[in-house]
Parts: C-alpha cells; sequence; structure tokens
C-alpha cells in the first residue's frame, strides 16, 4: 500500500505522463476492483484495512491529536493470521500509534521494521530522519539503515520473505512514499522536470522508484518459486496529495491527471477515496486482467483474505466489511452490499471538532453519491456517478426521494461509530516499553491539532495539552520534559517547568543549560492525563513537546 498515491497516479489508468510499467503489468495480471473506496486520508484507512471495520470504529479516525490509535479491544488481520499460524509481518508506515500497546509489534505482527509517526522526519520519528540513510525501529530497537526510504522498505520485505518462505506467512508493505516531504534520489524525478504538466516532479519521482521496487518484488518472488501461490494485493490509502493540482481541496484537477475526478487526499468527493485496488493470485484463479466494478472498500480486505486462506474468523472480530470472495468467484448473487459510507470525522486540519453527524459524509451506491456538508457549508448534493463521474450536477432537487434514503442509510453507520470517538490511552509502564517517548502529536486537543511536526516545534509554540494515558504498573517514574528529542541535544528555552498528573502539580527552576527537566514521582496504576507546561522569560506558557517516562521499580 503506498501513501498518498491517487488513482490517476499510474499510467495503467491513463496518465499521459507518469511512467509506471510494473505496476501497469500487475494490473494487466491481476483482477482489479474499479470502485474501491479507502478512508479519504492516512491514519483512519489504515485502521479499517488492519480491523476489517468502520475508522471511527476502531477509534484511529485521525492523523494526529491522540486519534491515531485503535481500542485495545480492536483485533486486527496480523492477530487472525497469527492465531492460523501464519508468520506475520510488517514493514514500513504503520501510523496506528507510537507507543505501548499500539505498535505494530502490539497489535499481531512478529517481525516489524517501521518508521514512527505519520510521516519520515516527523515529530515521533527518530530525530534527524531525511528519508536516506535513516534510523528506524526493528522490533523495538532503532537500527541505523543505508540508503533510501522505498529501496530499504522493499529489501526488508524481501528479506522478510527469504526468511518465512517454507512457511506460510503475511507481510504487510504500506510504504511512506510518495507523502511529502516529497524527496527522492536526482535520477527518478529527473524525467518529470520541467515538463509544464507536471505538478510535482518529485512525487512522480516517488512513483516511479516504487514501481520499479515492486518489478524487484515481483521479480523475487518468480525466482523463489512463490509467484504463483502468493496473494499480493496493491493499493493505496487515499486520493493524490500532488499528482494534480486544485482549487482547494475539492475541485476537479486544473494542472496534471486525476483520472477525470473531482477532490484529492482529504476530500469527500470521489477523487480523495476511490483508489486502484488489484489482487493477484494465478493459483487461485485471480490473474488475466479482470475488472470487477461494484462498490467495494479497505473495510472488505480482512474478511476477503481469511475466506481466501480458509480461515474461520472467531468471536471478537465484529466486522464491517464483507468478503469480496463471491466477487472474484463471479458469483453476484451472493454479494449483498447496498451502500456504503465515507466520513471525515472533524473536517480538514481538524477545525469540525468534536465530529458530528453527517458532516463530511459521502452516502455511496454504485450509481449514486450523496455528499453531505462535503466542504463545511451546510450543503448537501447528489450526483449519479454512472453519468456524472467528475460530480458537476447536483441532483438533490430532482430525486428527493433518493436523498432521504441515503440519509435514512448514513443513520445506522453513525450509531455504530459515534459511541467510539473517544479517546484512546497510551501505556507508560507497560513491560514491553518501560521507556517511553511521548509526543505532542499525541496531545488530545479539543479542536484543532497539535504540534506534529519539526517546522512547528521549531518556532516553540505557546500551546499544551493532554496526553492520556494508562500507568500500568503503580510505583517510581521518572519523567524528563524536553522541547527536543533527546537526541538533538537541545537546550531548553525556558525558565520554569510543570506538570500536572494524578492531581499532583510539580515544577521546577530551569537551570541555563538544560537539555531536560527531569521529575521523579510516585505514581499509582491506573488512566489519567498528563500535561505540561515550560514558562519563557516572559511568562508565556507552552508545553513540553516530548516527555521521556522511565519506569524505575516498585516504591
Amino acid at each position: 500500500m503506498t501513501d498518498d498515491q491517487g488513482y490517476g497516479d499510474l499510467g495503467f489508468h491513463g496518465n499521459p505522463i507518469l511512467k509506471t510499467p510494473n505496476l501497469d503489468r500487475l494490473a494487466k495480471e491481476s483482477v482489479r476492483f474499479t470502485d474501491f473506496h479507502v478512508s479519504s486520508f492516512c491514519t483512519p484507512t489504515r485502521a479499517a484495512l488492519m480491523t476489517g471495520n468502520y475508522a471511527g470504529y476502531t477509534g484511529a479516525f485521525r492523523t494526529s491529536s491522540g486519534r491515531t490509535m485503535m481500542h485495545r479491544d480492536q483485533k486486527t488481520i496480523a492477530n487472525l493470521f497469527s492465531d492460523a499460524g501464519y508468520v506475520t509481518g510488517m514493514v514500513g508506515k504503520w501510523h496506528l500509534g507510537d507507543n505501548a500497546p499500539h505498535r505494530p509489534q502490539d497489535r499481531g505482527f512478529d517481525d516489524v521494521v517501521w518508521h514512527r509517526a505519520g510521516g519520515v522526519g516527523q515529530a515521533p520519528d527518530y530525530w534527524g530522519n531525511d528519508y536516506f540513510d535513516d534510523t528506524y525501529e526493528r522490533n523495538g530497537v532503532f537500527e541505523k539503515f543505508e540508503g533510501y526510504v522505498t529501496d530499504i522498505w522493499f529489501e526488508e520485505a524481501i528479506k522478510f520473505i527469504d526468511k518465512n518462505k517454507s512457511s506460510p506467512f503475511l507481510l504487510y508493505l504500506p510504504l511512506n512514499a510518495p507523502h511529502g516531504p516529497y524527496f527522492v534520489p536526482e535520477e527518478w524525478a529527473a524525467p518529470y522536470k520541467n515538463q509544464p504538466n507536471v505538478n510535482n516532479a518529485n512525487f512522480y519521482g516517488m512513483i516511479a522508484n516504487i514501481d520499479h521496487n515492486m518489478g524487484l518484488l515481483r521479480d523475487h518472488l518468480e525466482q523463489t518459486g512463490l509467484d504463483e501461490n502468493t496473494i499480493l494485493i496493491f493499493m493505496t490509502d487515499n486520493g493524490t496529495s500532488a499528482g494534480a493540482r486544485f482549487e482547494g481541496l475539492n475541485s476537479e484537477a486544473i494542472l496534471g491527471f486525476n483520472a477525470g475526478m473531482r477532490g484529492k487526499k482529504s476530500s469527500v468527493y470521489d477523487g480523495g477515496h476511490r483508489v486502484p485496488f488489484f489482487i493477484h493470485w494465478p493459483a487461485g484463479g485471480l490473474a488475466g486482467g479482470r475488472e470487477i466494478d461494484r462498490l467495494s472498500a479497505h473495510i472488505d480486505v480482512l474478511p476477503t483474505l481469511a475466506e481466501l486462506a480458509g480461515i474461520e474468523i472467531p468471536e471478537g472480530y465484529d466486522l464491517d466489511g464483507l468478503s469480496l470472495k463471491p466477487l472474484l468467484e463471479e458469483n453476484d448473487k451472493d454479494w449483498h452490499r447496498e451502500h456504503l459510507v465515507v466520513q471525515y470525522h472533524g473536517g480538514p486540519r481538524a477545525n469540525a471538532m468534536p465530529p458530528q453527524p453527517q458532516r463530511f459524509s459521502v452516502v455511496m451506491t454504485e450509481r449514486w453519491r450523496l455528499l453531505l456538508d462535503p466542504d463545511g457549508t451546510g450543503k448537501t448534493e447528489l450526483f449519479d456517478i454512472t453519468k456524472d463521474p467528475a460530480q458537476r450536477e447536483n441532483l438533490v432537487a430532482q430525486f428527493p426521494e433518493v436523498v432521504e434514503s441515503l440519509k435514512s442509510a448514513y443513520q445506522p453507520f453513525w450509531d455504530r461509530v459515534s459511541p467510539r470517538l473517544t479517546p484512546v490511552s497510551i501505556d507508560i509502564g507497560n513491560v514491553t516499553e518501560p521507556h517511553s517517548v511521548l509526543s505532542s502529536q499525541d496531545w488530545h486537543m479539543e479542536t484543532g491539532n497539535p504540534p506534529w511536526n519539526f517546522r512547528q516545534i521549531s518556532k516553540l509554540p505557546k500551546v499544551t495539552g493532554p496526553w492520556h494515558i494508562e500507568v500500568k504498573r503503580s510505583g517510581n517514574y521518572r519523567l524528563t520534559l524536553r522541547q527536543f528529542p533527546k537526541e538533538a541535544n537541545r537546550d531548553l528555552v525556558a525558565e520554569k517547568a510543570s506538570l500536572e498528573i494524578f492531581g499532583f502539580n510539580v515544577e521546577k527552576r530551569v537551570t541555563p543549560g538544560d537539555k531536560g527537566v527531569a521529575f521523579e514521582l510516585t505514581l499509582p496504576a491506573g488512566p489519567t492525563q498528563l500535561k505540561t507546561y515550560l514558562y519563557d522569560s516572559e511568562g508565556l506558557v507552552g508545553g513540553a513537546y516530548f516527555v521521556d517516562v522511565e519506569w524505575l521499580g516498585e516504591s
């Protein structure tokens, strides 16, 4: 699964400039779903893919602000396949929590190599990462790598396959590319530079590099004899971020190619959430370039793979998704989906928090798209997608009965997800992570986003927010407040530091040259909130954007 690559960012889908020969070959040899939908941005798609549930139900429905983590009762596709005897691996971008119990190794994956945060170089990621020669985390231990990030992910994926080729395995390979920042070796971007119809040459270069690596991966599967009986899926996580230029989020492309659709990443028009989905399994008869135009989604992947693999889904998996197996076997009479809902809970930049019913939503059928307040102005739009794929002609007035029917179809979705749009806590003192690093990306803000990248943090914004935490073990803890990660070796710019936790309110003076301010406290076990304050010489207050938490032992 690639990151921020839209439906139109493929040669096979008609892009007149971008060259993707290996992905085009895969498309020609696969069963292709042409009306396949995900969420309109990163974390929600990943949560839905992992669980088979709507993102709001999982609790991971935003990309920051403490809303990137799934409720603890959610079981993943890795749990399911691991319990069935598969070796499970994950390589790349997780974006469903950086601390226990939300890391990929906590969620069913046996072997993981990953970067923290929603993008390489963001605040929770290892300090100094920039796509080249970075430090990533392997099974709980940071490790220095050499090379370009996408090349590394594919190399690690191939190592996992080679290590486990004699056993049944499940490999999840979510790339961070072509998500920004748009860094790529010059050789990949060069063919797209100085072309008037290219919005971002580096973005196209990142996809060209992905395409090259997909070719290497498929070659390796063929050379090892695994290609015939390996189910290989290619998909993306939302609409394009930089493959075309738009007016805002919801226009048609004004430069570049978007496959004739309206909207981009973070839009609830089709361009924001309709994506490629290719599935290839020669031994299972899934080859030859067949297309399926039925309404399908990310929530369907878990039940589909389970049924294809002959794994019974046990109690504890309360799925919203449906198995696509009947469609793959051309048995439409056993396929029952009347509608599908995508909602961008909280809207762009989280300015419409807390989430409200209907806002920034689309209710879809194979003919209709009902958009409910798609841009925050309160309007309602209805489009016949079979005749109007660019979503230009609003048919609300002509088909009021369709509008009411689809609004009624929305309500059960909201009834299911709304009780679970609630805070998810991070553990401290977890035996699997006795030393935790909290970042401001996970401050639980009432509205808007917290500081989540170093461009923002470097300005030392005067804002703070709470972390929702679960103290797993009572005992003695050391909490060290910082403005930058320990590895940055930066002095605090503050006169006084304080924190609040479990009703305690403690403070210390900051000595010039301090990199952090440490507090040693005896804490009970249980849920609480942690909030920090750093006061500058003018008395203005911001938070500690990073807190190191160490369990020191029983009291």
